[in-house]
């Protein structure tokens, strides 16, 4: 089974793109983020004509995830249960945001099930922020939920995918000096995201590949590489055990109309 997971910063204007993609690499399951349209505006003809099966969360034309899939797709949340909300302005009420999607795949093919999310984390906007410890906390509420899920089935394959806003090493920007003061490298950030290895996951790309996912579309940083490493896969250890290869595909990054961000894929058995 090959997964791959791609923030496509809006699925209505790369859905040709998309399903390209899916039929050159002979995609088997995408978990998307940034999809940006609720589900009625979703295009889910070219997925479906394509053979894919879709689950599809968003609440208008901000983030927003979704997961097709052509070996089964089953059991849909559209939050995980601590998940915390965002108040857009002063006085509003907070509201859990179109960010998290789970679906089990990989059933339709008789293969081992796969328990999988499709996640865009916060970005946290500055380190003074309010954004800033709304991503902390929502991070935090993730990783209890993900100790709560393998304490309950530790043997189950478990993959939490997308984009994480989070650059975890020095080695994933091009130049740890420009980010002198930002968000996406902070130590709490980084604490945030390797206390998800603390519960029980692994990240299971980078011993496979080396590679940006994430060229901002400002100042060339594409064709000068100046990008960043912010899409992971992080897999529970039954998860971990069946990935056989992985890769980033750098080229979806070039082109008219490309995402800011390029697919993460893996092959597990």
């Amino acid at each position: 089974m090959r997964l791959a997971t791609w923030n496509v910063n809006s699925v209505r204007t790369r859905v040709n793109r998309i399903i390209d993609f899916l039929n050159r690499r002979d995609i088997d399951v995408l978990a998307m983020q940034e999809t940006k349209c609720r589900p009625d505006q979703f295009p889910r003809e070219p997925f479906e004509s394509a053979g894919y099966e879709l689950a599809v969360h968003g609440l208008n034309q901000w983030n927003g995830v979704a997961i097709a899939s052509r070996v089964g797709l089953a059991n849909v949340a559209t939050t995980f249960p601590g998940q915390p909300g965002w108040a857009a302005g002063e006085g509003k009420e907070p509201m859990v945001e179109a960010r998290a999607l789970a679906a089990t795949v990989g059933t339709a093919v008789g293969a081992e099930p796969v328990r999988l999310w499709s996640l865009y984390v916060p970005n946290g906007r500055e380190l003074d922020h309010p954004h800033y410890e709304y991503k902390l906390n929502w991070l935090r509420a993730l990783r209890d939920d993900v100790r709560t899920w393998l304490a309950a089935d530790p043997h189950q394959s478990l993959a939490l995918v997308g984009d994480w806003n989070v650059a975890p090493r020095d080695e994933d920007v091009w130049d740890m000096s420009v980010f002198e003061g930002a968000t996406h490298v902070s130590a709490p950030e980084r604490a945030a995201l390797a206390e998800l290895e603390g519960v029980g996951l692994q990240e299971v790309t980078r011993e496979r590949v080396t590679n940006y996912t994430y060229w901002d579309y400002q100042k060339l940083r594409f064709p000068r590489n100046e990008g960043m490493r912010i899409d992971f896969i992080y897999g529970s250890a039954a998860f971990a055990r069946r990935v056989t290869g992985a890769a980033i595909d750098r080229d979806e990054r070039k082109g008219k109309g490309a995402s800011d961000h390029v697919p993460v894929v893996v092959d597990i058995d």
